[in-house]
């Protein structure tokens, strides 16, 4: 299956471009009998699609014009190595080192507005001090990961990048709620990724709290 993109030229620098990605690919179909075996992946990644798709609707509605070009990237085959990213960074359709930026979506939790996102890969790249900026002016702080061990800054789309020099920045919804008990959205959390994360109940549900992911994609 193919990696799919959409190019708006920039205004004045149209040779240079930011890309934003996210892998649309999930596992398919569970071999264990069951009542439900697809996976379908709705916090990983249809949130991170939809995530690229809302932030090109914002460029062509709100932001005609932007300086550089930008590039939406949905890259296939992410959960069986990073295979769709690797063959785009081997065979892209800009240059790599007219690539300003790459900002990758990738499972974006329904948790609720925070106090702060987090950065996975957290000092590796100087993306985060624009990031911060951008933080500040929502009241939010940047907050490192918090599952270093699980080594995803090595596991998802932008890696492919930053190993060819690429600024690559990856985020994910912060934790640290604006509302409700303060250990909350660290057990939300952690409730997906012990009970949902690669698993047919990654479904989505009207229960869903999207204010967070709204404020991420601004």
């Amino acid at each position: 299956s193919p990696n799919l993109a959409g190019v708006m030229p920039g205004k004045d620098r149209p040779d240079e471009y930011v890309i934003y990605i996210a892998h649309w690919d999930h596992l398919g179909v569970a071999e264990e009998e069951g009542d439900d075996r697809i996976y379908n992946g709705a916090v990983d990644n249809a949130t991170g699609v939809a995530g690229i798709l809302t932030i090109a609707r914002g460029f062509r509605d709100l932001l005609p014009g932007a300086s550089r070009s930008v590039l939406f990237l949905a890259v296939t085959a992410e959960e069986s190595g990073l295979i769709g990213s690797e063959y785009y960074a081997e065979h892209p359709l800009v240059p790599l080192e007219k690539t300003a930026a790459v900002i990758n979506l990738d499972a974006l939790v329904p948790l609720g507005r925070a106090k702060d996102i987090e950065v996975i890969g957290f000092g590796a790249s100087e993306l985060e001090d624009l990031l911060a900026v951008a933080a500040k002016s929502q009241k939010r702080t940047l907050t490192p990961d918090r599952r270093t061990e699980a080594g995803y800054f090595y596991r998802s789309d932008h890696f492919n990048f930053a190993k060819a020099g690429v600024p690559a920045l990856y985020v994910k919804s912060g934790t640290t709620l604006r509302e409700g008990p303060p250990e909350a959205g660290l057990a939300s959390y952690d409730e997906y990724y012990a009970k949902r994360y690669h698993k047919p109940d990654d479904e989505y549900s009207e229960t869903w709290d999207v204010g967070g992911s709204v404020e991420d994609l601004r």
